[in-house]
């Protein structure tokens, strides 16, 4: 991924990668529609986001890992659950090479999904 790519969709994301990497984020993308259904895809910061009344998850494939962005809240709410990953304030990263916490991502993207639904009610109060 040399350079400034620029993506008009996940579909287009995915297909830049090789086989087994396209795989794995497409199962992430299958992941967070099933966890977020109401949730609407686009490109954010040149990554795969969905978004559900703001930005609801981000996720992105690197040389040796996925990158999961969930936002701070998200990580802290499974800090315990994502201690044996590497991250930072808002992001994590899944080694390429060990099993996708697919289970995890799930609970992460229906904790934000919540999350961004209450802050919703709450503006319209």
């Amino acid at each position: 991924m040399e350079g400034k790519t620029t993506y008009e969709s996940i579909d287009d994301y995915i297909s830049k990668f090789p086989p087994e990497i396209q795989e794995i984020l497409s199962t992430i993308r299958k992941v967070i529609k099933e966890a977020a259904p109401e949730a609407k895809e686009k490109i954010s910061y040149q990554m795969p986001t969905f978004e559900l009344h703001g930005n609801l998850v981000h996720f992105a494939a690197f040389k040796n890992h996925i990158g999961f962005y969930p936002t701070p809240n998200g990580i802290d709410a499974f800090k315990e659950e994502l201690s044996g990953y590497k991250g930072a304030k808002g992001s994590i990263q899944f080694p390429i090479n060990q099993p996708m916490p697919y289970e995890l991502i799930s609970k992460i993207v229906k904790y934000r999904v919540a999350e961004n639904i209450q802050k919703a009610e709450n503006k319209r109060k």
